[in-house]
């Protein structure tokens, strides 16, 4: 049947009716989206530059699999490229701890294969990658020696500033091993077991605080500040992890919203274990160890302390020698708002800080010396990272979006303040690592027409050489096939209720005149996240528009990077303001006269598929069909720093949660719906689907579903991404009619 459309096609070319072009367009497959080759190219990530700026190394999946990583080094001086570490050759083959498992899930990774991590020596002639339980020590001539450490799980592997160590967690306790000599290695601490584990982040650092480690070395190598966390008061969830054909019983700890978290603690001790002493952290026990980082001369320890109600985040400095600590200063939350955190502190070698703050109301970098603030950045706009500090030249290298909410660019400033410069091109959207001593970024940008390249610049910005040119215009780029039917996608706004700018993106099929499309309308919600961008979006959503769907999402009140005020709009409200929003945009696009009103399908995964609940609850019969994938329906079910930072304390504001949960009104949806949920999800945990589906069932609400056996937060890999789609759109036309 192809053929003879692809001949007939042909033909209608031939005499001059559609353009060869068009005739000749490849059909975009699900197949293909998920196959390898990535359809997007090769996606590069883990870029980093060697201490002496020789060397740039990157982790490349490979061809015929996309999913496993290599280590890949390139000389930046010759620009030639070489395979350091060989995962499949190197690699033993072993299955990774359910500990490093959830480590990988932690920060995103799960279904990666290969080498998933790996540092730099600071002398830049090696490299520690930790690949499958074990840690090898790679030479730039691509061989690699195997540590000597005993059989499992070696989390958090590092190599000292100071290069004279190699250091890891096993077993719940730290561990430090010589980096010459006879590699002998010694255990820093003792009584990780059980509850107990040194080293490590708990859970909700992990997963909310963006900091995944628990210990830190100083920059001379005399001492190691390391965290000591005791999940005892912390509730243990059953988590049953549901696999094709065996079950395994997990007794996780979980701080549920309104529950006890960990007990952690902070010790400072040298690299034998001895001379420890506990950093003073306050009296209050319940808070959270948010950041902790040393000043450059090793004299210092710094630590950020969060308040359990996120409303207060102390900045503390402390005496290594004896703990103590003493507030340098404090950020305090507005009225009916919360502190974010930042990864932007950075203590310079002079004494002084960069420090990020939402102070002003927007998320700018200020240089505090001796008690005085000087505002680098001011605007309606937000700074997202600093990347660099040439503390020589003193600038600041950073990245935001001052140049408009849906791109962001590489900027520089003086740290005595001033005019800010742009140093990336306009009509990207880039992310950028540079190397310690701020002389050179890596760049990574993508447009809506263009996946992700990559490139190595100088401090104005200049190309220096390509890392991934990634050029879809190029005939062997596995995107080209497909280019002639991409369609193009466009940018508005419409305004909220109370007068508030809302962007919004879509894409349409090719238009037929007079005729009208359903839409597929995709939205996320949450806050501390911002969808709507000038970025590629990856050729499912190219599928979806294929299959004659408009694709469609706007991003609404509580999303990140418009300022404090428009994310605060969410405070002790999850599922009300975000829900109006998402609705306005169903009703804007019932405005337009290509789109079939009564076919708009609303899709979302996680905080999305807590949307698509809500907005089903809350306007029976706007939308034809919802897709809830891993849905939260219970916030009580969810993490502690995560659902108080937005919701408050179930304890003291249960009306609270009881207006902000699905359940509660789960019989008033009216519209088809499937929920989909994987059965080992160790973040939003199965019990928030099932809790639904048995709400809906003792209420004779019809639904339908689709659990998938062994698969975590994270549907997806080889054939499963395939399967999840195909019973997607299969509930779509069974639910909206074939287009």
């Amino acid at each position: 049947m192809r053929m003879w459309k692809w001949i007939a096609g042909f033909a209608l070319a031939m005499a001059g009716l559609v353009p060869v072009a068009e005739a000749q367009v490849a059909p975009l497959t699900l197949e293909r989206v998920f196959a390898s080759p990535d359809i997007q190219g090769p996606a590069p990530r883990a870029m980093k530059l060697s201490p002496d700026g020789k060397w740039l190394t990157v982790l490349r999946n490979r061809a015929d699999e996309k999913e496993r990583f290599d280590l890949w080094a390139m000389d930046t001086g010759t620009g030639q490229w070489r395979m350091l570490v060989d995962s499949k050759k190197v690699g033993s083959g072993a299955e990774m701890s359910e500990a490093e498992k959830m480590q990988m899930e932690r920060a995103r990774l799960g279904g990666t294969r290969g080498i998933i991590a790996y540092e730099w020596a600071p002398d830049s002639q090696s490299i520690l990658v930790p690949l499958e339980g074990e840690l090898y020590l790679a030479e730039l001539d691509g061989s690699a020696e195997k540590l000597p450490a005993d059989a499992g799980a070696k989390l958090n592997p590092a190599v000292s500033p100071g290069g004279g160590y190699v250091s890891f967690v096993s077993d719940q306790n730290l561990v430090v091993m010589e980096t010459g000599g006879a590699r002998k290695k010694w255990h820093v601490t003792s009584d990780g077991a059980g509850t107990v584990h040194w080293g490590e982040a708990e859970f909700v650092a992990q997963e909310e605080m963006a900091r995944t480690n628990g210990y830190w070395w100083s920059p001379d190598d005399r001492h190691i500040a390391v965290e000591r966390f005791d999940e005892a008061p912390v509730g243990i969830v059953t988590r049953t992890a549901i696999g094709a054909e065996t079950t395994k019983v997990y007794q996780q700890r979980y701080p549920k919203a309104g529950t006890a978290n960990a007990l952690v603690e902070l010790w400072i001790m040298d690299p034998l274990g001895q001379n420890k002493v506990k950093v003073d952290l306050g009296s209050d026990p319940d808070i959270y160890l948010a950041r902790v980082k040393w000043a450059p001369d090793g004299k210092a320890l710094y630590v950020q302390r969060q308040n359990r109600d996120q409303t207060v985040l102390d900045l503390l400095k402390v005496d290594p020698a004896t703990g103590r600590s003493e507030i340098v200063f404090t950020e305090k939350a507005a009225d009916k708002s919360w502190v974010n955190l930042s990864t932007a502190f950075t203590p310079l070698k002079d004494g002084s800080l960069i420090w990020w703050s939402e102070r002003d109301g927007h998320g700018h970098l200020y240089h505090v010396a001796k008690g005085k603030w000087t505002q680098l950045t001011k605007g309606d706009w937000e700074v997202a990272e600093v990347d660099g500090i040439d503390q020589k030249r003193g600038v600041v290298y950073f990245t935001g979006n001052k140049d408009g909410v849906l791109e962001r660019h590489l900027y520089s400033v003086s740290l005595k303040g001033g005019a800010v410069t742009r140093l990336t091109e306009l009509g990207w959207y880039n992310l950028v690592t540079m190397d310690t001593a701020a002389t050179r970024a890596i760049v990574t940008r993508s447009n809506p027409d263009q996946p992700p390249q990559v490139y190595l610049a100088d401090t104005k910005g200049k190309r220096i050489a390509w890392v991934e040119e990634n050029d879809v215009r190029k005939p062997d780029h596995p995107y080209h096939p497909y280019l002639a039917s991409h369609q193009e996608r466009t940018f508005g706004t419409i305004k909220a209720a109370d007068g508030t700018e809302l962007y919004w993106e879509m894409i349409k099929p090719r238009m037929e005149p007079g005729k009208r499309y359903p839409v597929f309308f995709q939205h996320y919600g949450g806050p501390h996240a911002q969808q709507v961008a000038r970025k590629w979006g990856g050729a499912l959503q190219q599928y979806i528009v294929g299959k004659g769907y408009i694709w469609f999402q706007i991003d609404n009140r509580g999303s990140a990077n418009r300022g404090k005020k428009f994310e605060d709009a969410l405070w002790h409200a999850m599922g009300s303001v975000e829900v109006e929003d998402q609705l306005a945009g169903a009703a804007f696009l019932k405005t337009l006269d290509f789109v079939d009103g009564g076919r708009i399908a609303t899709y979302g995964w996680s905080y999305g598929g807590y949307m698509t609940l809500k907005l089903l609850e809350a306007a029976p019969g706007v939308f034809a069909a919802g897709i809830a994938g891993a849905p939260v329906s219970k916030w009580e079910l969810y993490d502690t720093h995560y659902t108080e930072r937005y919701m408050g304390d179930p304890r003291l504001v249960p009306d609270a949660y009881k207006a902000s949960n699905t359940v509660e009104n789960a019989l008033r949806i009216r519209d088809p719906l499937l929920l989909i949920h994987g059965m080992a999800d160790d973040n939003v945990v199965l019990e928030h689907s099932t809790v639904m589906m048995g709400r809906m069932q003792a209420g004779g609400v019809p639904f339908q579903v689709m659990l998938y056996p062994g698969q975590t937060h994270r549907v997806g890999g080889p054939g499963i991404s395939v399967h999840l789609w195909e019973t997607i759109f299969a509930f779509l036309d069974r639910s909206m009619g074939k287009r």
